[in-house]
């Protein structure tokens, strides 16, 4: 088996452990992502080490953490991009594929500079710009279904609610 064939494998298991855990630790969880596009809306995509396909970028709220820092801090740690002026709230979802715990802030982003694409990391091993209709073949439902809500303003499915 390979090591992605392997990563894979676990990944169900680390994802229920994970929220397990944040149940009692936290009792709920709380991210942001967003969906950043440039001039000619090619959405910015990552891959990570850690967890299978293409997603867009983000990650957890800190406590005491406002959104907005939290989605700043997320852009530059995982590309590069500095938010350049208010970015727009695409929606605050409960994100039931996930857990009935897990709270996820979308921003469109359109306005931001970046200095220069970022080297692979422990975390982040790729990233790039990808035109909506020609995103990498393992890049997720769940990032497919949000960049579709903003460009092609398809409505969030009933398990993604607002």
């Amino acid at each position: 088996m390979t090591v992605g064939g392997v990563r894979r494998g676990l990944e169900p298991v680390l994802r229920r452990l994970f929220h397990l855990y944040w149940r009692f630790a936290r009792g709920m969880t709380l991210g942001v992502r967003g969906v950043v596009l440039d001039g000619d809306d090619r959405v910015f995509l990552v891959r990570h080490s850690y967890v299978a396909g293409w997603h867009l970028p983000g990650g957890g709220v800190e406590v005491g953490e406002a959104l907005l820092t939290a989605l700043r801090r997320e852009l530059m740690e995982e590309g590069r991009i500095e938010i350049s002026s208010e970015p727009e709230l695409h929606g605050i979802f409960l994100n039931s594929h996930v857990s009935r715990r897990d709270h996820v802030a979308v921003y469109i982003v359109r306005d931001f500079r970046q200095d220069r694409k970022p080297e692979p990391n422990h975390e982040i091993v790729e990233c790039g710009f990808f035109a909506a209709n020609a995103l990498p073949a393992e890049t997720t439902a769940g990032t497919r279904l949000r960049i579709a809500e903003v460009l092609a303003h398809v409505p969030p499915p009933p398990t993604w609610r607002r």
